[in-house]
């Protein structure tokens, strides 16, 4: 069965999230010694990761056949994983350019997220904290929905297991990859 909406797009009436503040401790911070599952194999440690990457955090993408949680659209900031998804997709080989690696991270397993991967061709990892270890030693900013954890949108720029950047909120996700980019090349 099909969803009702289309899971490619955003609707016009989105609600803007606002920034809380739950992010501003996050620059500076060093990168917990901690093993993520990826969905490229094995698990992968950012901590560990020389030079420039780009983690983009997202709450939960949906599957085309799966309907939305209730009151889903009305969650500032939560809508829209899979267009943001796409946009650093497209954008993977400006980032390359840059010399940034492209890694996403959300708290879902690992087999759903590999399912994502496939479907719409990524070309990069997408870490699962399913057990919500960098989500804790980060203190990352959550919310809660449906009986699951999910990270708020933002995005960490890293250099050699360092953050140096934090794009917090995001919003519009579907050309978030794009102000990325402008930031590193102006950085």
């Amino acid at each position: 069965m099909a969803r009702s909406d289309d899971i490619y797009s955003l609707p016009a009436d989105l609600p803007v999230p606002e920034d809380d503040g739950a992010a501003d401790h996050l620059p500076g911070m060093e990168l917990p010694a901690l093993a993520l599952p990826s969905t490229a194999g094995g698990e992968l440690r950012l901590d560990q990761l020389e030079g420039l990457t780009v983690l983009f955090c997202y709450p939960r993408t949906g599957r085309p056949e799966e309907e939305l949680p209730p009151g889903w659209n009305a969650i500032p900031g939560a809508r829209g994983c899979t267009p943001e998804a796409c946009g650093f997709r497209d954008r993977d080989e400006q980032f390359a350019e840059l010399g940034a690696r492209v890694l996403a991270l959300s708290t879902q397993e690992s087999a759903y997220q590999r399912e994502l991967a496939e479907r719409i061709q990524l070309p990069f990892p997408v870490l699962s904290d399913e057990r919500l270890q960098l989500v804790d030693a980060l203190r990352l900013p959550t919310f809660e929905i449906s009986g699951w954890t999910l990270t708020k949108r933002l995005t960490l720029v890293i250099r050699d297991g360092r953050i140096e950047h934090v794009f917090y909120p995001v919003f519009p996700p579907d050309s978030h990859a794009a102000e990325v980019l402008r930031w590193l090349r102006r950085s």
